[in-house]
């Protein structure tokens, strides 16, 4: 099969030849430098087009983002000047800036679908014409609201929000909701004119190792209700949309899964989620879950061995077999803390891997 072929055919829960791979989160430019054999002055003319020929030199079946730094000290996609933007919001100008909202009437009346769409097709045909034959298969973070908006407004002020100004919070949600549904909309029209795949990957990191950073009974007031309103165009079409799980997700996982979504993505065992219990899991129309995972960059990839790699890519297959759809996509970004020789074993074994 063709990387297209193959990425299609497990979204579809169908068994390819081997289970594909997901690129796209490599955040370390030494170790695509490396793969590629650019320089550096080479790799900062243009950190995607070499994100992508890193991808192409593994051997990934699709790519969900490319990870490019913010500057040449960082390897990440934030920085210290983030991080101060981040410290300078006080509630009063959270509180300002949500009430400035256009509310979710007056967007309806604003968007433009064909204008819209327009400029959505070409960003993401622009991307895939960069990828050429690996499937360009780009994450959403947009597609749903945002109930804990700490990138933006910092922890203290996003946790403080839901409990103190429900009512400002309820409009920033709604907001969020609106703009989602919008974007569904968007990625419905492509894969029916079969242009986009028809999977995509989204969700909120609303957990911490402990579980939920805010209450699930919040959460099941007004949020998943939200969710279930902004994917709703892409439900109708049966999408496969994968919720990504970071931390304990476990006392919520019911509740996304009911939403609608046909696939999680992540997993850290060392907050419960292990894929042994998650694959006897079923979707809200009772398929078998669509896996994006589940190899770990807080403890096997940077901490392991190549031969703890490889075996836990067997243990995967194993464990998935017959039982969930698996395409093998990593936690989280992988850091340059993640030593090379463990990134070429991970690659390595999945295209050589065979179904038992």
């Amino acid at each position: 099969m063709d990387q297209k072929t193959r990425l299609l055919t497990a979204f579809n829960l169908e068994r390819p030849d081997r289970p594909p791979i997901l690129g796209g989160w490599l955040a370390a430019p030494e170790h695509i430098r490396t793969l590629t054999g650019c320089n550096e002055e080479q790799y900062w003319e243009d950190p995607v087009h070499w994100a992508v020929e890193a991808e192409r030199v593994l051997g990934s079946d699709g790519m969900v983002a490319t990870v490019t730094p913010v500057s040449r000290d960082d390897f990440r996609i934030i920085d210290a000047h983030t991080l101060e933007n981040r410290a300078s919001y006080t509630m009063d100008k959270v509180l300002e800036e949500i009430e400035a909202l256009p509310t979710p009437d007056d967007m309806k009346t604003v968007f433009n679908e064909d204008i819209a769409y327009l400029q959505f097709l070409a960003e993401f045909d622009s991307m895939q014409t960069r990828c050429k034959e690996i499937l360009w298969c780009p994450a959403d973070w947009d597609l749903i609201p945002i109930a804990l908006n700490y990138h933006t407004y910092g922890y203290e002020n996003a946790l403080t929000l839901p409990i103190l100004y429900p009512e400002a919070h309820q409009k920033f949600m709604r907001y969020k909701a609106e703009l989602g549904r919008q974007r569904a909309i968007l990625h419905a029209r492509a894969i029916q004119a079969g242009l986009h795949p028809n999977s995509i990957l989204t969700g909120e990191d609303l957990c911490g190792q402990r579980g939920p950073m805010i209450s699930p009974k919040l959460l099941r007031q007004e949020y998943f209700e939200l969710i279930e309103y902004s994917i709703e165009p892409l439900l109708r079409i049966k999408a496969k949309l994968v919720w990504h799980c970071d931390g304990d997700v476990r006392p919520i996982l019911k509740d996304i899964l009911a939403c609608g979504f046909a696939g999680l993505q992540g997993f850290q065992r060392e907050c419960g989620m292990e894929l042994e219990w998650i694959v006897n899991l079923k979707a809200h129309s009772q398929d078998p879950l669509l896996i994006y995972g589940p190899i770990s960059v807080t403890k096997l990839l940077p901490f392991g061995t190549p031969n703890d790699v490889i075996s836990e890519v067997n243990r995967a297959i194993d464990i998935c077999q017959d039982k969930a759809s698996l395409v093998f996509f990593t936690s989280n970004t992988i850091n340059p803390d993640v030593p090379l020789d463990n990134i070429k074993a991970y690659w390595d074994t999945v295209i050589h891997s065979s179904w038992k």
